[in-house]
């Protein structure tokens, strides 16, 4: 008899646990986050470098209405660790299932791919890997690390998960010593079980806070997405836990349903609002704040460090002015 060996690591679709929801309406962007294609020379160069390279981008894999802009002036988000997320989120666009290996050399393939792009500042995301010990901690230290060693001027932003029940992951991390450590929020408490079922909220703003304990010299940032039918209330209480937690950077966006069986989109925040929390954030004390429907984490991450650097030495000299 012949033997089949299924491979149960493949999901059989891109969001198989998404499958028998009901299809929720996707509703008609509003002209303000209209985007266009590139066809732009430097984009499909930075496209053919993360083909040869063999790495994968959240710019593609989330599906980021930003990704012509930022890849037509080189900047890619790499994701490591694969393109398969243990987790479930409703509003996300990355296959679920259960993910393959480690790839040993991929941090020196993203160490080489940011030198050949000749990035100033990189962001690296990731996947949630739960089914790893350390949630994949000791692969971002080893990419950081490749990334020092291939390109030393760049500085690194990361955006990682939220190393749920993965004792000493954050220290192994934070001691690879980033220049940003970002973990998103991504929305309001009350919405977690519907939007984020598999974290935690007061989880997530305690791995902000301690970065800060462990190294106060990191910038530290995170980001909400609107539109999930959360209220002013809400958002600016998370500002708040935000600021007891010492978060330097702050960023606001749109989301938009990827798909109809993804979470719905209860309403389009418009530019006024944006600029409205905005100003209340900045008035909260945040070192940098994005607020836009376009917003995303690693959208104009580059200008946007060289901005919140700048925001800490102001800050600092007008400190030692004042006790002067």
């Amino acid at each position: 008899m012949q033997r089949i060996t299924i491979d149960h690591r493949k999901p059989t679709a891109r969001h198989p646990e998404k499958a028998h929801r009901p299809d929720n309406p996707i509703l008609r962007k509003p002209d303000w986050i209209r985007v266009r294609a590139s066809n732009s020379p430097v984009y499909k160069e930075t496209q053919a470098l993360m083909r040869d390279q063999k790495l994968v981008t959240v710019c593609e894999e989330a599906a980021c209405p930003n990704i012509g802009e930022c890849w037509s002036q080189r900047h890619a988000t790499m994701m490591i660790m694969g393109e398969i997320c243990t987790r479930a989120c409703s509003f996300c666009n990355v296959t679920t299932g259960l993910p393959y290996a480690l790839d040993d050399d991929e941090p020196q393939r993203v160490g080489e791919a940011v030198a050949k792009l000749g990035l100033r500042h990189v962001v690296i995301t990731s996947v949630d890997r739960d089914d790893l010990p350390d949630g994949g901690a000791r692969h971002f230290a080893r990419t950081i690390g490749a990334i020092r060693a291939a390109s030393p001027e760049t500085t690194i932003e990361i955006l990682t998960p939220d190393f749920l029940r993965k004792r000493g992951a954050l220290e192994i991390v934070v001691a690879a010593r980033p220049d940003v450590f970002n973990h998103n929020i991504e929305t309001v408490p009350r919405l977690y079980p519907s939007i984020r079922p598999g974290a935690r909220y007061y989880q997530s703003v305690r791995l902000l806070d301690d970065v800060k304990r462990l190294d106060p010299s990191i910038f530290t940032k995170s980001g909400l997405m609107l539109g999930f039918g959360e209220d002013k209330m809400e958002v600016a209480q998370v500002m708040d836990d935000f600021r007891i937690a010492d978060v330097d950077f702050l960023t606001l966006g749109q989301y938009l349903q990827p798909s109809p069986k993804h979470a719905a989109v209860i309403h389009f925040v418009t530019p006024l609002e944006f600029d409205e929390y905005a100003a209340l954030a900045r008035a909260k004390g945040f070192l940098q704040v994005s607020a836009t429907p376009l917003t995303r984490s690693s959208y104009h991450a580059d200008e946007d460090f060289a901005a919140l650097r700048a925001a800490r030495a102001r800050k600092l000299g007008a400190a030692i002015a004042e006790h002067a």
